[in-house]
Parts: C-alpha cells; structure tokens; sequence
C-alpha cells in the first residue's frame, strides 16, 4: 500500500477532501460498499488521542467542510460546518456581540473535532460543557445516509439522542458535518484574579471560599507544577465593567495573600500541562474531592520520582495531568495506577488521552468503563461493518 498519510501511526492509501456533507455522505457510501474502513479529520489537533485505528483505508478530511451555515442572533443559536476552526466561529459571531462559549486549548481545533471527543475548557464551569451547548447535529451515517437531529426533532427515528450520542465518541459512529449550538452574549467586560498557595491545605481553604461565595466565575482554575512549587489557584469573571469590579476586588479578599487581578489571563490558561508527543491523563472527580485528587497526585509524584504537572478545573472536578514523553513506561503504568485509584475514590475516571507507542503498548489507556456493552451495542447499531474509526474508541469499539 502506497502511504498518502496517517492518523496516530496508521498509514491510509487515501485522502478525500470533500467540501459539504453531500459529498461526505457520497464519499462514506463508496467506502461502505467496498468495505473501506476510514477516520475523519478536522485540524489533526488531537489526531494522537484515544488509541490508533485498528485498521485504515481512507482519511476523510473535513478542512473544506466549513463556515457557518447561519446565525440566528436573535435566538441566540447558530448552525456551523463542522470543520471551521472555533477560531473563525468566534470571529463570526462577534460582530453581534455573541459567542460559543467553548475555548481553545489547542489553538486551530475545529468544531467537528471538539465536539467528537467532547472537550471543554475552563469556562465550563459557567456555560457548560459541549453537550450543553450543542442543541442539534447533522451526522452521515456507516452507510453513508445523512442523519438530522436538533430544533425542532430533537431524536431520530430511532430513538437515540444522536447529538449526545456523537459528542465524545471520536467518530465512531458517524461523521459530524453541522452543528447547531446555543450562543452567548459578550461579556463587557472580564478580570482575572489569581493568587499563590504554598500547600495544598491553603489551595483547598481558597477553592472552598471561592465555591461558598457569591461571586459567581465563569472558571475556577488550579495549576499545579511539578517538583513542589507553589500552586496558583485563578478565578475568571464576567459581565458588566461594575459588578466585574466588585466581585474580582471580592476574590481578592477570598483568595487572600499575593492575590491580584488583570485583565489578561495568566500563563498557561486553559491549555494542557503536556507537549506534543507527552503522556497526557484527564482526571475527574466530585467536586469537594478536587483538594484530595491534587495531594494524591502530588503523593504519587513523589513516589515515581516523576516531574507530574496537574492543571484544569477545580470547579467542576477535571483536571489534566502530563509526563514528559521520555518517561519509562513502566513508571507511567505505575503512576497511572495510583491515580485510578485516586480518581476511584474520589468518584471520577483517569483515562490515558495520549502517549508515546510504547506507553500505549503498557497501559490500558481508557481503564474500566462503566456500559461498555451497551456502547458496543450502540456501535453495532450505528456501524454494524465497524469501518467508522475501528478501535480507537473504549474497549477497542
């Protein structure tokens, strides 16, 4: 086979660039009567996620599938392709003085990708996470058929919920081509208040003053380096330029000590503790167990004797954690082992996002999910010939 390119190491023969969802349905129908087996590509910004493709024919990139359909202001809704880079969405809306509330930590994502592993930034905490924001969807299908949900028809006629069925299943059970989202308005104004921790037990006393108050952020982030240094604990809020003032000079008095505010968001703001080609790991957990995840974390970096840097929302108990890419393997089984339990104990997952191969050869990347054979049922629904992103999904789906 003559390598075009690849995703996650797998090479494919071939490349479609088709430029609206006709032409996806067109080039997923051809694949599915020769039996092609195919993934689908926005930027390629998280193309390295998940677990390689058991098995690759065809690359469909979605780059010429994009801009936005249409924008209802007044309903605050709009309908986008799904390879515009959020990017161009925000660029789009914000003549209106609107937004989609989603942000960006890999810069150049784009719509489809965002919402096929269902990812959200800090400003979850206020207007929800992908599934919130996402109130319709056009998927084609295995067999290459065009499926609509959202408005008015809010299942399809089988049943399913298919928005909240595709957002976060990494393309294996159709092809995102539009999305529907609910918008927002611009905030007028927005501050950043920050400030430093030098344990653990000052970082939790200042999550909990922040969470008990009523400020109300829209983000509540800790960042914890490794090798002991201080944590910084930030706290984003918007609205209106006077009651932003009040609650950010609020934050200071709760947060306490070196706290201060800027209009600028402090490095390091909603991306991921890791580099490209690192060993990247989402933890979750209830909220009140977000001070126990990050001392077992620290707990457990001690105990590898490796460099663990956790960063994410202490608002709403998900957190991301990197190791260097040169890690041995086997020490970052151990570590993710520990945090499994950290994670299980504090009612949440740890899932391996990505890795080096060898780190993938030694670690079950998705660890144990709840309904797998519900979702393995779902699939056969969906992809009955399995040619959708075979295996990249839990449990090989």
């Amino acid at each position: 086979m003559t390598v075009v390119d690849e995703i996650a190491g797998v090479p494919a023969a071939a490349v479609a660039t088709p430029s609206s969802t006709a032409e996806v349905a067109a080039v997923v129908r051809g694949a599915a009567e020769e039996g092609l087996a195919l993934v689908a590509r926005g930027a390629g910004t998280r193309q390295d996620w998940a677990l390689p493709p058991h098995r690759l024919d065809l690359i469909l990139d979605m780059g010429g599938v994009r801009g936005l359909v249409e924008h209802a202001a007044g309903d605050l809704v709009a309908i986008v392709r799904a390879g515009t880079p959020l990017r161009e969405v925000q660029e789009a809306l914000r003549p209106a003085g609107q937004q989609l509330a989603l942000d960006e930590p890999l810069p150049g994502a784009t719509v489809g990708g965002t919402v096929a592993v269902n990812v959200s930034g800090p400003r979850r905490m206020l207007y929800g996470t992908v599934r919130d924001l996402l109130i319709g969807v056009t998927v084609v299908r295995a067999d290459g058929v065009v499926a609509r949900a959202g408005g008015k028809v809010v299942k399809n006629v089988a049943g399913y919920d298919l928005g909240k069925l595709v957002a976060g299943s990494y393309g294996t059970l159709g092809v995102i081509t539009e999305c529907a989202f609910r918008l927002h308005p611009l905030p007028a104004a927005a501050r950043f208040v920050s400030a430093r921790a030098d344990g653990m037990d000052e970082a939790a006393r200042a999550l909990s003053a922040v969470l008990g108050a009523q400020v109300v952020p829209s983000a509540l982030e800790v960042d914890m380096p490794p090798g002991g240094a201080p944590l910084t604990v930030t706290a984003l809020v918007e609205g209106v330029p006077a009651g932003v003032e009040r609650r950010a000079t609020d934050l200071e008095k709760l947060l306490g000590g070196d706290a201060a505010q800027d209009e600028a968001p402090p490095a390091g703001w909603g991306a991921y503790p890791w580099a490209a080609g690192d060993v990247g790991i989402k933890l979750t957990c209830a909220l009140s167990r977000v001070p126990y995840l990050l001392t077992a974390a620290g707990v457990t970096a001690q105990l590898h004797d490796v460099p663990l840097w956790v960063r994410g929302s202490a608002g709403t108990g998900v957190l991301y954690a990197g190791l260097p890419a040169g890690t041995d393997p086997g020490v970052v089984a151990g570590v993710v082992s520990d945090l499994r339990a950290a994670t299980r104990a504090g009612a949440g997952h740890c899932v391996v996002l990505t890795a080096p191969p060898a780190v993938r050869a030694r670690v079950d990347v998705w660890g144990h999910v709840d309904g797998l054979d519900l979702m393995r049922r779902v699939k056969e629904q969906f992809d009955p010939a399995g040619t959708l992103a075979p295996g990249r999904f839990v449990g090989g789906i």
